[in-house]
């Protein structure tokens, strides 16, 4: 029996909450709350402990990214949230990234693409392509604009260091594997510890954090950072 996904979908358009819930639910996912503004959101959460959040940026009242700020206060039980907007613009995924979210879709996304996405998530997974994380990341590493994570690095050995900077270069862990002549069992256990001692909920944040605490930056090609094509 497939175990139950509860989801509080958050969105001020009545049209956007009621297909999400149409076509999760048709997927066996359960819609447990819906939600018109930030606070709502945050006072659904609280209330029906969901597995993952669908959260629109632009809401009134309180916006998207504060309320998965507050959301994300580091209960043991934190629901992951992933970001929805009908703006592509970097400056709100990296926002949401930053905010602690797992992912980011546009509102154009398909139903198979939405379903995916909160299956994903829910399974611990970053949502973004490595690709497109990199590309948010190293655009406001290279401007200036993240505040810099003075996190401890020294906890990691030789080896997850080497993970991690090959995470921040955009590598799946099929990648990963193929590069480091390991199976893929045993980077999916790098990367485990990697996000334990850094205290990151998954691999996109980790990803922040190595070009934030400047293990990775913009067109580095230090001894570890492999060349990106």
């Amino acid at each position: 029996m497939t175990e139950s996904l509860r989801v509080v979908v958050a969105d001020d358009q009545t049209l956007v909450r009621t297909g999400f819930r149409m076509i999760l639910t048709a997927d066996g996912i359960d819609v447990v709350a819906e939600a018109t503004n930030g606070a709502e959101a945050v006072d659904a959460v609280r209330r029906t402990r969901p597995d993952v959040v669908l959260m629109d940026i632009r809401m009134p009242e309180l916006d998207g990214l504060e309320a998965t700020r507050r959301i994300l206060t580091g209960t043991a039980d934190e629901p992951r949230v992933i970001i929805l907007t009908t703006f592509d613009l970097d400056q709100y995924v990296y926002a949401a990234l930053s905010a602690g979210a797992s992912g980011f879709l546009l509102k154009d996304v398909t139903p198979e693409q939405l379903v995916a996405a909160v299956r994903t998530v829910r399974a611990g997974d970053a949502l973004l392509a490595p690709t497109i994380t990199r590309r948010l990341v190293a655009r406001f590493a290279r401007d200036g604009e993240t505040a810099t994570l003075h996190r401890d690095l020294s906890e990691l050995t030789p080896r997850e260091l080497e993970v991690l900077t090959l995470l921040a270069r955009g590598l799946s862990n099929a990648e990963l594997a193929g590069r480091l002549h390991l199976s893929e069992a045993t980077v999916k256990t790098h990367v485990a510890r990697i996000l334990a001692k850094l205290g990151v909920r998954d691999r996109v944040q980790a990803v922040v954090v190595a070009y934030e605490t400047g293990l990775v930056t913009v067109g580095g090609s230090g001894p570890s950072q492999p060349d990106v094509a």
